[in-house]
């Protein structure tokens, strides 16, 4: 396929050149009606380039298949057989996904370490959640993705489940084995469902992880803003064989879906798709050069415990994405939110992921040696002045054992059943009629239905006083806690 062709972003080019005037939605007409303060911070070109599919990219009866080109495009970048666009972020795609494979009351295999879109999308679905839990670093206190045996002990005891999902990478990098996930997964003939929302990039390099695709998976989604260049809510179904039915994933997605699609989403996205089939080598190799040098010099920071290969050689993780730089703090005797905080207040450094033990920086394509050096001189002021930072009371970490919650009801039921809130303290051994998730990474510790223990309550507490944001919380202090009457 001709890959210097980006459909999108030619139709967007001639519905400029045409000068066509709209006489429906977006409101603002392409930036005329746009209060002019408004176009000084965000720019007349993000309004320009704000036009519907339908009568604008292309015509009523999209006769010029302008989204179908860049879809199959993208599918021939990726080698999959089909891909759609979805401009709702990974979020919706995760959900849509599940809808596809599993119904309500069907089982489905799910990591425990999913994200807390994956346990909206068991709400929402009614499925039935068999959790896979992840494999747990004590040393670290850090969740690995499930292994091809873990998937293979829960499908004997349940082998009525519809599918499998497997989130990898995770927040902080390490990978699953999916190539022997998806085979355990096709020894029962079932789909292997990849939530890859952080690996977008992997299909340019052979340097990286195992990519979807590439390694059996069925259906595969990913978030190509978080390590790709498209703008947030970008997110793209994969698909090969024949478990998951293209039409009924369409018509899931069309179930959930929004009716007015971002043109500025679709046109990142097919950009994108040309920028790493053309240079996408060339530019991640440069991202893993840049990668090592960092990686070198935060090993040489005292303090700071950088998760490396060692990972996959003590074999906790099949494979880590080394673009992403999961630094533990704790020696410096501050929290990772802590860190987070100190960085964006004193060196105008934001980093992506934070935790109660670490921060989480990645690199992309995007980086250069003024990125690369701020980031690493910034992490030397932090070692620097970390004592300056001020003690936070110390957070109760649970067990792994104590992370295994009973499921005693439904998801669904749960959420949607009659519900009062207790103080925390008398909230042990009652079921939680809530998701509460610290964000970022946003993995639930608890998921409606679960069995609410004394660690649990003890870790929320006692991280909410240290700065732990629980914001989908119904009380983000923790000083209640939402359960069901049952």
């Amino acid at each position: 396929m001709d890959h210097s062709r980006v459909p999108v972003l030619e139709a967007l080019q001639e519905f400029r050149r045409r000068g066509d005037v709209v006489y429906g939605p977006p409101g603002h007409k392409q930036g005329l009606g746009v209060d002019p303060r408004v176009l000084d911070i965000v720019g007349e070109g993000v309004f320009g380039s704000d036009v519907l599919s339908l009568n604008g990219l292309d015509d009523r009866r999209e006769s010029q298949g302008v989204l179908t080109q860049a879809e199959e495009l993208m599918a021939d970048a990726v080698g999959a057989e089909q891909a759609f666009f979805s401009t709702c972020g990974s979020s919706l795609s995760v959900k849509t996904a599940m809808l596809a494979v599993a119904g309500p009351g069907e089982k489905l295999l799910v990591s425990r370490n999913a994200h807390k879109s994956v346990i909206a999308g068991v709400i929402v679905n009614g499925v039935q959640p068999v959790w896979v839990h992840p494999k747990f670093d004590t040393e670290r206190h850090l969740a690995h993705p499930p292994e091809p045996d873990d998937v293979r002990r829960a499908l004997r005891e349940h082998p009525d489940a519809k599918g499998m999902l497997l989130i990898t990478p995770t927040d902080w990098g390490s990978c699953a084995d999916i190539r022997g996930t998806a085979a355990v997964c096709h020894d029962h003939d079932i789909p292997l469902i990849v939530d890859e929302a952080w690996g977008a990039h992997l299909p340019f390099h052979p340097d990286l992880p195992a990519w979807g695709m590439n390694a059996d998976a069925d259906l595969v989604v990913t978030s190509v803003h978080k390590m790709g260049g498209a703008i947030e809510q970008s997110s793209v179904f994969h698909l090969q064989g024949d478990r998951v039915s293209p039409e009924v994933l369409k018509q899931r997605e069309d179930l959930l879906g929004t009716t007015s699609s971002s043109s500025l989403v679709y046109a990142t996205l097919d950009g994108w798709r040309r920028h790493m089939v053309q240079h996408g080598h060339d530019l991640l190799d440069a991202a893993l050069h840049r990668t090592a040098r960092i990686r070198k010099a935060v090993a040489d920071m005292p303090g700071l415990r950088l998760m490396g290969p060692e990972v996959v050689e003590q074999g906790l993780t099949a494979e880590l994405d080394l673009l992403k730089i999961t630094i533990d703090v704790r020696e410096l005797g501050i929290s990772g939110m802590q860190a987070a905080e100190w960085l964006r207040a004193h060196c105008h450094v934001d980093i992506g992921s934070s935790d109660t033990c670490r921060i989480s920086a990645q690199v992309t394509h995007a980086d250069n040696d003024r990125t690369e050096n701020l980031l690493t001189d910034s992490l030397r002021r932090l070692v620097e002045h970390a004592d300056t930072i001020e003690k936070q009371p110390p957070i109760r970490l649970p067990e792994p054992r104590t992370l295994q919650l009973e499921q005693a009801m439904l998801p669904r039921d749960a959420f949607f059943g009659s519900a009062e809130h207790v103080p925390a303290r008398q909230a042990v051994g009652r079921v939680a009629a809530e998701t509460i998730s610290p964000y970022p990474p946003g993995v639930p510790v608890v998921a409606p239905g679960e069995v609410i223990t004394r660690e649990v309550v003890d870790y929320l507490t006692s991280g909410v006083a240290a700065g732990l944001l629980i914001p989908d919380a119904a009380d983000p202090s923790a000083e209640t806690l939402r359960v069901t009457t049952r």
